[in-house]
């Protein structure tokens, strides 16, 4: 699930709650607009929340891409030391050294893929909230 304190399944996006406040919020800041007003832009809030959502996701499984790819090279790494000492050969420690090294610079790869990823999410997160707030001030039947 999530960390967040304040979480809860009746706080879950998409919730009877969570609906609720969505609706309080657009109905109490649109008084003085008309219905379609109002839910054209609980449209607009659900179709950003889903988005919102979908971009987590997706950084989400690219961080545990780029963890479990680690993990399986630092694997290899550690495994074929093993190998070589139960087969009694003399580790080559430079060969290690290559290893780790490879193994760090694929870490590092790794990790700036995932802060370009998270950099792209929040543009584009950014972008989304500016032209809903663009949308929502937008003077009606324009």
């Amino acid at each position: 699930m999530t960390s967040d304190p304040k979480f809860t399944p009746d706080s879950a996006p998409g919730s009877a709650i969570e609906v609720a406040q969505t609706n309080a919020l657009v109905d109490t800041e649109l008084a003085d607009q008309s219905d379609e007003i109002k839910r054209e832009t609980k449209a607009l809030i659900d179709a950003l929340k889903l988005r919102a959502q979908t971009e987590v996701r997706s950084a989400e499984n690219l961080a545990r891409t780029a963890t479990d790819y680690t993990r399986e090279s630092y694997l290899k790494l550690v495994r074929e030391a093993r190998e070589s000492v139960e087969q009694g050969r003399i580790l080559d420690l430079q060969r290690i050294e290559q290893s780790a090294q490879k193994l760090q610079q694929e870490a590092e790869k790794n990790w700036q893929s995932l802060v370009q990823e998270m950099g792209g999410l929040s543009d584009r997160l950014s972008e989304a909230a500016k032209a809903a707030w663009e949308k929502l001030n937008q003077p009606p039947d324009s």
